[in-house]
């Protein structure tokens, strides 16, 4: 059966081809909620079926995943920042504290079954200044990445500790989707 990824994110392809999956990516149009209102997992696994929905329609007879991750903190969702300002002031914000990062994955299988779910992980972030902050921005670019950071880039440099699964965190849970597509 063919399996499509519906996401342009680096990531998430590398978690899946180091899954051992064989696939093809299919960037999502879908447009993203960012409505504080909805519960965190609600939010996620909303726009993981919006994106999956809107690939899934030309792709009737493959299994296709959408996947979306949110860093959240106090309530508030932080999605990817609009610029390198907006990235210093989200990981200011993170420092020294303990987050929340989720990913919401739909699968819509052909005949039109979907699967939704979602995966939580805890994050502890070092204690950042501004040195450190611009310190992690050499190393990494934060502009593609929900919370303006990646944990499997230099995230040493930022993360203390996490409580839950790393691939979470990197944007997919890959045992769960590998579990809703029967591999596991």
């Amino acid at each position: 059966m063919k399996v499509i990824l519906a996401s342009s994110s680096p990531r998430r392809r590398e978690l899946l081809s180091e899954a051992g999956l064989d696939f093809e990516v299919v960037a999502s149009p879908a447009e993203e909620i960012h409505d504080a209102s909805i519960p965190l997992a609600e939010l996620c696994e909303k726009n993981a079926e919006l994106k999956a929905a809107a690939v899934a329609v030309d792709c009737r007879e493959a299994i296709v995943i959408g996947a979306d991750t949110l860093v959240w903190i106090d309530g508030d969702p932080l999605g990817k920042p609009k610029d390198m300002e907006e990235a210093r002031a989200m990981l200011r914000r993170l420092s020294g504290r303990i987050h929340t990062v989720c990913t919401g994955v739909c699968v819509v299988f052909p005949g039109g079954e979907v699967r939704r779910f979602h995966d939580l992980t805890q994050v502890h972030f070092r204690v950042l200044d501004d040195e450190a902050i611009a310190a992690y921005f050499r190393e990494a670019n934060p502009l593609d990445k929900a919370g303006a950071y990646g944990i499997q880039e230099s995230g040493d440099l930022i993360v203390r500790g996490i409580e839950g699964n790393f691939d979470n965190v990197m944007g997919l849970p890959v045992a769960k989707v590998l579990e809703a597509l029967g591999i596991r």
